[in-house]
């Protein structure tokens, strides 16, 4: 039972506790403490099994070394995560400075005396006046029913 334990108890407290239930069965509950202030609740999740003596000398140590070969992973899991979403938030910063930086970088271009300043919007075509006059614009209205059936 104990060396299945050693991994958990590496880097956190391990609390266990055994009760009697009746005359022929027993009660153990293992609690990880928090390792840090700021751990994720995941990581203290208490394991209770309950059983006969000779049922938990038979099959305690095998089912602990599930639950902490699952502590483990869920340990690695939360600190990739933790990992992912701060250089995620690293890059976000960084790319918002840098477009920061171009647009002040854009707004301290000097516009040259007497030439229009420069416009990224296109500007837009005038229809000749004889052709404007001639036919104008058909108004369309979409709707759910046709006009026969209303």
């Amino acid at each position: 039972m104990f060396v299945e334990l050693m991994p958990l108890l590496a880097g956190r407290a391990v609390l266990i506790t055994v009760a009697k239930v009746d005359d022929n069965t027993l009660r153990v509950n293992v609690i990880p403490t928090r390792a840090r202030a700021d751990e994720n609740t995941a990581l203290t999740t208490p394991l209770t099994f309950a059983g006969s003596p000779e049922e938990l000398d038979a099959e305690l140590g095998k089912h602990l070394a599930g639950y902490v070969q699952t502590h483990q992973q869920t340990t690695d899991t939360l600190a990739e995560a933790k990992a992912t979403m701060e250089a995620a938030a690293k890059a976000a910063q960084e790319e918002a400075k840098r477009k920061a930086e171009e647009r002040k970088k854009a707004a301290q271009k000097p516009v040259v005396k007497g030439s229009a300043p420069a416009t990224s919007q296109p500007t837009p075509a005038v229809a000749p006046a004889a052709e404007s006059a001639a036919s104008p614009p058909a108004m369309v209205t979409l709707g759910l029913f046709s006009a026969s059936e209303l």
